[in-house]
């Protein structure tokens, strides 16, 4: 191992990764032969699912391949990360849904990155399941919104989904409209509880609504090296899964969770640290699989 420089500091490290993030080579990542919709799902809470979808959509982003975000959880927590407006009233997926407002009049530009994109969640999602109950054709609403007309409208590479920690009706909508998914699972002990039925749902979704749809990336969070159990879920995970997960995995990392409170997101708030030099790591993976000169991988 190279012995560090006279110079060399851990500040002084961490800058040098910082300005590695935020001043990328030009032309680094892959655009995609074809747009790309994912849809980030896992009915657990807690799992990194709004954290992944914000921080990969930044890293792309940063990389000069235009992202949108669609956040889907009444919560609303995508569109705080992305420091969009959110306010009841805001044009926003709700309106989306119901038809009223087209995919670009309710998409709003991040201030973190013009290649950043989000269509916000307000308050007024929270009653949308059950009104979608009633509606005609009430799993294809974000569908038909996701048109190929009306994203090339937005103009953007990728799409990102970003679920509620449920199965209803908004989740099947996201998974309807989307060709891929991905699954943030966390490096603990109850990872994989759950995941049998949202493996079924996603194969009951492919079966009767979208025949295109596949589980193409799961994406590993929450990895504590310090402990042997993280590295039995892991370990149990990819002997399960193989290629589809992700080779990188994103660590726990304080300055993931501290971003979201200020408005921003890991690349955002501090680009050099662990957690956002492993979302732009994920992010390559994730690029380099939908370009033909990438290294492509199964799907389930």
């Amino acid at each position: 191992m190279t012995p560090p420089s006279a110079d060399w500091t851990p500040i002084a490290e961490e800058a040098e990764r910082a300005a590695r993030v935020l001043h990328p080579e030009p032309n680094m990542l892959p655009r995609p032969d074809h747009r790309r919709v994912l849809t980030v799902a896992n009915q657990k809470g807690g799992v990194g699912k709004t954290t992944s979808a914000v921080n990969l959509a930044a890293a792309l982003a940063v990389h000069g391949l235009k992202t949108l975000v669609i956040d889907l959880d009444p919560q609303g927590n995508a569109s705080t990360a992305l420091n969009v407006e959110h306010r009841s009233g805001t044009p926003s997926v709700y309106e989306v849904l119901l038809g009223e407002v087209s995919l670009a009049d309710a998409t709003a530009v991040s201030e973190q990155s013009p290649n950043l994109l989000c269509v916000p969640a307000t308050i007024d999602l929270a009653g949308a399941e059950i009104e979608l109950v009633e509606m005609e054709n009430r799993e294809s609403r974000l569908k038909e919104a996701l048109s190929s007309e009306a994203i090339d409208e937005v103009g953007v590479d990728y799409v990102f989904i970003d679920c509620p920690p449920s199965l209803g009706l908004l989740t099947v909508n996201a998974m309807v409209a989307a060709r891929e998914v991905l699954i943030p699972i966390q490096c603990e002990y109850y990872a994989l509880e759950g995941l049998g039925q949202l493996l079924s749902n996603i194969d009951l979704v492919q079966k009767h609504l979208n025949p295109t749809l596949a589980v193409s990336t799961i994406l590993l969070t929450m990895y504590d090296g310090r402990t042997k159990l993280a590295d039995q879920v892991t370990a149990e995970v990819r002997g399960h899964f193989g290629d589809v997960v992700l080779k990188t995995v994103i660590p726990r990392n304080v300055k993931v969770s501290e971003a979201p409170s200020y408005g921003q997101t890991v690349l955002a708030y501090d680009p050099g640290s662990r957690g956002a030099m492993s979302y732009v790591d994920a992010a390559k993976e994730i690029a380099e699989r939908g370009s033909t000169n990438g290294s492509r991988s199964g799907t389930l």
